[in-house]
């Protein structure tokens, strides 16, 4: 593969990748969680720590294998084909293609707020509950669109990824910096002034609209359950920062670049989220976070920052945020497969490259089954079910590099982890303690996810039946 992405290339790619439309709406779904200002803002700080620590550890493997498919080479490398594949098949059935149909419907959305006819539009088809509506028919476009730019060349996917990332970046910063210059009334210390005191809200009415006058305090593991539930948000708002690494085939020098570009990456774009929380708590009191019409805290700041074009303005971040992030994951993940091909774990098609040096055909798949959980309606679910399985192949990339270390000493390092031992262990102690929460106060976000990823297992049997054969 060419060289053709450079540093700053490779760092647009993890923040252009990580910013998409979940900064824009889970703080209220965080707040009814916890309440607090104090707790909204400790969850994002311990989401950030764990971000740029399995960054810092995912760095050590990035320079140990520089090649393409990233995630997937590092678990194939440390702990056999098996559980490589594994990872592959939740990368393709759901985590990389479910976050790209979710941003897709995400842009259109937003989209029907400036243009109002989409939302009124009469669905094309619908058959009880499933339906097919002209939003979905935009997210499919956008898809397909960015899917086209990509087979165009690295060089139309880098360019794309530049502007779209470079141009969320300065409005975050400019939503940043008037949140705090604009506000006429701050509620900032009305926020803050309820300390480490924490309350829940997870009452509805009978049309499901959350009660305001439900507040409850909570405390011991009540509060460590909420905490979980909150981080389900921020850990998917946090994620697709390791796509660089699915492209370290085509980045110059990936050894020390890779791990720059994920470290600098990240670091910024927990700095951003942290931000655009404070705006947020500057701008709004608990209850207009918390109860935000279908979870918009961005559109709401926005409006009462700057009046009734707040809704235009954000819609239209949120556009280029969305638009910039699906292109990152389209680029990315699509060399995954291509890698997992070229092992045997995909189809065999999905390995050549086409006259522009990039791997068109498995673009083409991921496109189109994108496109189809865009029309399946369910991409949502499926998201609230994988925030558990990313964290658990994260940890176990990260628990690689202590595996590494014990079981092949002698490798020739080119990067070491930062503080080693210290850094995989905090990540490996928060997603743990993560996992074991969610698995019991909110199993709804951890089983289902789980035995997606196990059902590649008979695949995986299939796949390989004849070289179990010859055993």
């Amino acid at each position: 593969m060419q060289k053709k992405l450079k540093l700053w290339d490779a760092i647009m790619l993890v923040m252009g990748s990580m910013i998409g439309s979940g900064i824009f709406i889970v703080s209220a779904d965080m707040m009814r969680n916890l309440g607090s200002g104090f707790w909204l803002v400790a969850v994002w700080i311990i989401t950030g720590v764990m971000t740029v620590a399995a960054a810092i550890s995912y760095g050590e493997l990035s320079a140990l294998f520089p090649k393409a498919g990233g995630q997937y080479t590092y678990l194939k490398e440390i702990f056999g084909k098996k559980m490589g594949f594994l990872y592959g098949w939740g990368l393709f059935t759901v985590i990389q293609t479910g976050t790209i149909a979710a941003v897709a419907m995400a842009f259109g959305k937003f989209t029907a707020y400036l243009v109002p006819s989409l939302n009124d539009a009469a669905p094309l088809f619908q058959s009880g509950e499933f339906k097919i509506t002209w939003i979905q028919i935009l997210a499919i476009a956008v898809i397909l669109l960015l899917t086209y730019i990509n087979t165009r060349g690295v060089q139309s996917g880098k360019l794309l990824q530049n502007v779209f990332t470079g141009s969320k970046i300065i409005a975050l910063l400019g939503l940043i910096a008037v949140g705090f210059i604009l506000v006429d009334f701050s509620h900032l210390a009305e926020n803050f002034s309820l300390g480490f005191d924490s309350f829940n809200n997870l009452k509805k009415d009978i049309s499901g609209n959350f009660l305001k006058e439900g507040w409850e305090p909570i405390g011991g593991m009540t509060l460590l359950g909420g905490i979980a539930a909150a981080m389900v948000g921020s850990v998917f708002s946090s994620v697709a920062w390791e796509s660089v690494t699915f492209v370290s085939g085509e980045v110059e020098n990936p050894k020390r670049n890779i791990v720059k570009s994920m470290i600098y990456g990240t670091s910024a774009v927990m700095i951003l989220y942290l931000a655009v929380n404070y705006v947020y708590l500057n701008a709004l009191d608990r209850d207009s976070i918390a109860f935000a019409a279908n979870d918009r805290v961005a559109v709401a700041a926005s409006q009462n920052i700057f009046g009734s074009a707040g809704t235009i303005i954000i819609a239209v971040l949120v556009m280029i945020s969305t638009f910039g992030c699906n292109n990152g994951l389209i680029l990315a993940g699509a060399r995954v497969f291509q890698t997992m091909a070229k092992d045997g774990m995909f189809f065999k098609s999905a390995e050549k490259n086409n006259k522009n040096d990039v791997p068109e055909n498995a673009l083409w798949m991921q496109g189109i089954w994108a496109s189809v959980l865009c029309l399946s309606g369910q991409y949502g679910n499926l998201l609230d079910m994988i925030s558990f399985v990313i964290v658990l192949f994260y940890m176990i990339t990260v628990f690689g590099v202590i595996y590494l270390r014990f079981k092949k000493p002698d490798l020739e390092r080119p990067y070491k982890t930062w503080l080693y031992p210290v850094t995989p262990i905090i990540y490996l102690l928060i997603g743990t303690g993560f996992c074991v929460l969610l698995l019991i106060y909110k199993q709804q976000y951890t089983w289902p996810g789980f035995l997606m990823v196990l059902l590649g297992l008979p695949v995986y049997y299939f796949i390989n039946r004849k070289e179990q054969a010859d055993q």
